[in-house]
């Protein structure tokens, strides 16, 4: 017969505590550790499809993902300078093929994702309509009012100047111009009636609901709007590349869909 001593019984109950504690790590080990942050640096332009679309992401993987926004121009500065980022999503080829240039891309990793058009908008309480045809008198319609674009090296204010001058345009507006940081800060001045008109993206102004829809840019007025995605060189994430095929998925893209964009050119 065992005696039961305090000495037996605090033994028992240690060998019992390791036990659990095996189970328990055992157990997370099964389950896989927390996934790290994924960090993708978008386009501002995709600031509300993309919320949703890494909403989603994460609820079908488990891995949390942070978005990062600005204007392509200023987000591959930062990556040129070292930013840590795990996936970048540019508004145009461009700015994607100057970090490719510098290898900065992981190989076989870029996709085009979606494209877009380029649209005039107004104040939705100066609602009009135009038609965007070469030599249009835009500069009558907007008199004493300013024209917000985007910075000239941002994609969406490159794309403005084209067109407005492949329609013979530009230099009627010229002087009327003023620049935000980004095509949503484009879209700030003319939701907050700061400018009479503005050149963003047509899925700029379905998102806002205090600017209405003057005309949409002739396509051939400017280069395509191409949304590319590509894994970053300096990631460690092995998951970037899931996200980057999951942006080219079914489910993303019936979500750039229903916010406007185009599939892929």
């Amino acid at each position: 017969m065992v005696q039961i001593t305090p000495s037996n019984l605090m033994r028992t109950l240690v060998a019992w505590m390791v036990g659990l504690a095996i189970s328990c790590a055992s157990a997370v080990t099964a389950l896989g550790a927390p996934q790290a942050e994924l960090t993708v640096y978008a386009a501002a332009s995709l600031k509300n499809v993309a919320d949703d679309i890494g909403k989603a992401y994460s609820a079908a993987t488990g891995q949390p993902v942070q978005l990062v926004y600005g204007a392509s121009s200023t987000l591959a500065r930062q990556i040129e300078n070292g930013a840590k980022a795990d996936v970048f999503i540019s508004a145009d080829v461009d700015w994607m093929d100057a970090l490719a240039q510098q290898h900065l891309l992981r190989p076989g990793s870029r996709h085009n994702i979606a494209s877009n058009h380029l649209a005039l908008i107004a104040p939705k309480d100066q609602a009009l309509t135009l038609r965007l045809t070469p030599g249009v008198h835009l500069a009558q319609v907007l008199g004493t009012g300013k024209l917000a674009l985007a910075a000239p090296d941002v994609p969406a204010g490159r794309y403005a100047k084209a067109a407005l001058t492949q329609l013979g345009l530009w230099d009627q507006v010229a002087d009327h111009v003023v620049y935000g940081q980004n095509v949503r800060a484009a879209l700030l001045y003319v939701s907050r009636g700061e400018a009479r008109l503005g050149v963003v993206y047509d899925t700029d102004a379905l998102v806002e609901p205090n600017v209405s829809l003057v005309a949409l840019f002739p396509e051939d007025s400017h280069p395509p709007i191409i949304y590319p995605a590509a894994v970053l060189q300096a990631s460690t994430d092995p998951s970037a590349a899931r996200f980057v095929a999951y942006l080219q998925g079914q489910e993303a893209q019936r979500t750039f869909a229903k916010y406007g964009f185009k599939r892929p050119l």
